[in-house]
């Protein structure tokens, strides 16, 4: 039971941690791809009407 006392607090706190650095890497703009974006915007590949 004496273990358990020390696994909670440091599961939470790597949790907690887990978390703000999720956090932090959406804050920082890590998930933006514009470059992307534009290249699939311009790509035939995926057209919902391909031609036959």
């Amino acid at each position: 039971m004496n273990v358990l006392a020390i696994l909670i607090p440091v599961s939470v706190t790597l949790g907690l941690a887990g978390l703000g650095a999720f956090l932090w890497t959406l804050k920082s703009g890590q998930y933006d791809d514009p470059a992307g974006d534009q290249a699939r915007a311009l790509s035939d590949r995926f057209d919902d009407n391909p031609p036959s």
